[in-house]
């Protein structure tokens, strides 16, 4: 259940945040479903947030030190330029133009999803556990 309320999650983010973006900057191809690409595009950012954050995360560490964590946001920038380009491959017109238009977008998704997460009660945490 914690996975679909996170995955919907995400979909309400970057529904959110493709409808604030301008068009030349962010959007979905008029010719798919709009549904089914926001499904399809979170279920990709979820793949990559799960496999391929981690090991970027690993390997920017002294990036992340430096910049006292403002490198991440350069990591979201990529992961979702990587997810337009592989909704692509898939048929869903997803379109990113630039670092840049990523850049923004993925702290407009970061911070939505942050605020809806809020809403949402996190079982793993929600008591004191004792040894």
């Amino acid at each position: 259940m914690k996975f679909w309320v996170r995955w919907l999650i995400t979909a309400i983010a970057v529904a959110f945040t493709v409808w604030i973006m301008p068009d030349h900057w962010m959007h979905i191809d008029p010719n798919s479903s709009s549904i089914l690409a926001l499904a399809v595009i979170s279920v990709i950012l979820a793949f990559l947030n799960v496999f391929i954050r981690p090991m970027l995360k690993f390997f920017s560490c002294g990036l992340m030190v430096v910049t006292l964590g403002l490198f991440s946001f350069v990591i979201n920038a990529l992961l979702l330029l990587c997810a337009a380009w592989i909704s692509r491959l898939f048929g869903i017109g997803f379109y990113v133009n630039g670092f840049w238009p990523a850049f923004w977008g993925g702290l407009i998704i970061s911070f939505v999803t942050a605020v809806l997460s809020l809403f949402v009660k996190d079982d793993d945490h929600s008591e004191i556990r004792t040894l």
